[in-house]
């Protein structure tokens, strides 16, 4: 399967790249030196539509991944934070359109899509980072309802989220398991408690926070999907078509550190000439692009899979490589550039300071390289993948 970006795609890209460039690359060290959540980001992509762009016609989409891709890619190339809103809106809004009853489509989507609503999805414990399976906080029924309790870390957009999707072990009134489903929280039911925000090393303007749930009372009309753990899988699916989004992110970090190392290399020198001139750093700077075009032809070519329709157990696999060599390359590529940066590499008044803490945040977020890997593996041995 190949693409070629419509008339339509590149519109969004030589849009979103002159966004980026003239609104968005100036608040960037900003954004990330204070921590705090840029509310003038949020806005910006909320006035330019972006947030509906890889949902259907109905909620204003293009029903394009890869044009998500492309947006998550221009924008990640300035500014990993403001990349970042669109994903920490897309990942609730795909659960709920996979998984979701017709009342939660029309009470949660159009306010995600427009931006009038923010969420969150809170899925990681202590003991279970990559084994979702593992989780411990569970909703025992309860009547005509629910009682959730136990608690999760490293939920990004928590604080700022208008209601919370939460992984919990459904159990029946005997207190015996019946699968896992994705409960949605609303922001301020009674026994929920948002923790203080982490202190990360990368990702720093959208805040990751635990959650504590003590006898959070939920109506039966909160659970994403049948009873059971069916409506779990719905959304794991939605989460899987998703990786790409997060693979773009990286080549967003990956490119925009080889267009810092050129403007720092071209504008140096040494023994006599430019520093762009030495054979070893015009070698590294070929690697670091050849790497990356790579990986940007697998991350799109992936999102076309998805376009086309393509899921379940051919998508995931192409979703996993996409994912964990894309990071892999971020990494690689932020570390040559460090190194062309020389002692101003490793200072916080240079950018690519930011571009090295970013990029290995995407090694580990949305399932961890490894798991990656292990996704790979199993669909090469014929085993059942993991998520």
């Amino acid at each position: 399967m190949t693409y070629e970006l419509s008339e339509d795609q590149r519109q969004i890209q030589e849009l979103v790249r002159r966004v980026a460039r003239e609104k968005v690359a100036a608040r960037a060290a900003q954004i990330d030196r204070d921590a705090a959540y840029p509310h003038d980001m949020f806005e910006l992509l909320k006035g330019l539509g972006m947030f509906t762009l890889p949902f259907p016609e109905e909620y204003g989409g293009t029903g394009s991944l890869l044009s998500a891709c492309i947006a998550v890619e221009e924008f990640g190339r300035v500014c990993y934070n403001t990349a970042y809103l669109l994903v920490v809106q897309w990942v609730p809004f795909g659960a709920i359109l996979a998984g979701g009853t017709a009342e939660q489509k029309q009470r949660w989507l159009p306010g995600l899509a427009q931006g009038e609503l923010r969420g969150a999805l809170a899925l990681t414990e202590s003991q279970s980072g990559s084994d979702v399976s593992g989780i411990k906080t569970h909703a025992r029924k309860d009547g005509d309802g629910y009682v959730l309790n136990g608690s999760k870390i490293w939920c990004s957009n928590s604080p700022l989220a208008d209601f919370i999707l939460v992984a919990a072990k459904t159990l029946d009134e005997a207190g015996q398991p019946l699968g896992i489903n994705l409960f949605i929280v609303e922001k301020g039911s009674p026994g929920l408690t948002i923790g203080k925000e982490e202190d990360k090393m990368g990702a720093r303007g959208v805040p990751s926070c635990p959650l504590f749930f003590d006898s959070v009372r939920l109506p039966e009309s909160a659970r994403l999907g049948t009873e059971g753990g069916a409506g779990f899988k719905v959304a794991m699916e939605a989460l899987n078509s998703s990786r790409p989004i997060i693979a773009a992110r990286a080549i967003g970090i990956a490119q925009g550190a080889i267009d810092h190392s050129i403007e720092f290399v071209a504008n140096r020198t040494a023994f006599g000439q430019k520093i762009s001139d030495f054979q070893g750093v015009r070698w590294m700077l070929a690697d670091m692009a050849m790497k990356t075009e790579a990986a940007r032809q697998l991350v799109y070519r992936t999102a076309t899979m998805a376009d086309a329709g393509v899921s379940g157990k051919t998508l995931a696999p192409m979703a996993a490589m996409a994912k964990c060599h894309a990071s892999d390359v971020a990494m690689q590529v932020a570390t040559d550039a460090v190194q062309l940066f020389g002692a101003a590499g490793i200072s916080a008044e240079y950018p690519i300071n930011r571009y090295f803490r970013d990029a290995k945040v995407v090694q580990i977020i949305e399932g961890t390289n490894q798991i990656q890997r292990n996704i790979i593996a199993d669909s090469l041995l014929g085993r059942v993948a993991r998520s």
